[in-house]
């Protein structure tokens, strides 16, 4: 689905919340709060899964373009089956993730990030998505931490 050239300056109205999807758990927390936020607010959602490479690539790889896409059908698709009456739209974009976010904030209520995603070196390299996003963003951006796992205790 081509996307809509959101409010450029930023000024107008602010109905939508973005949340960036990469299959992670981490992204998943993201899209449950995003959902929430949301369907809280009556906003639409605007889910973005960014390719690990640009399509040109993935499309030569046996079965890479049809795994990008899953991830991203899939987030729709529990997007919808938490908030049904949720208006849902999914973009699948070209690298870099954290521009690609950043871009998307444009004209958004909000954008909602994973703390955590697949990273990887090049996101040692480069600085993680969510920092970016958080400095370059043109909305408030909400970076959604994993849950900490309580050690069992002994019986």
């Amino acid at each position: 689905m081509p996307r809509e050239d959101p409010d450029a300056g930023g000024s107008g109205p602010r109905d939508r919340v973005v949340v960036g999807v990469d299959g992670s758990g981490a992204s998943m927390d993201a899209l449950r709060w995003a959902v929430a936020q949301a369907s809280s607010r009556g906003l639409t959602l605007e889910i973005v899964h960014v390719r690990v490479v640009r399509k040109v690539v993935s499309e030569l790889i046996v079965g890479a373009e049809a795994e990008e896409e899953e991830i991203l059908e899939q987030a729709v698709a529990t997007a919808r089956a938490l908030a049904p009456d949720l208006e849902v739209h999914g973009y699948l974009e070209d690298p870099p993730a954290a521009g690609r976010l950043v871009e998307a904030s444009r004209g958004a209520a909000l954008l909602v990030v994973g703390s955590r995603g697949l990273g990887g070196f090049k996101e040692l390299m480069l600085g993680s998505v969510s920092q970016q996003c958080v400095h370059h963003a043109h909305c408030p951006v909400l970076v959604v931490r994993p849950e900490p796992e309580v050690p069992a205790r002994p019986d």
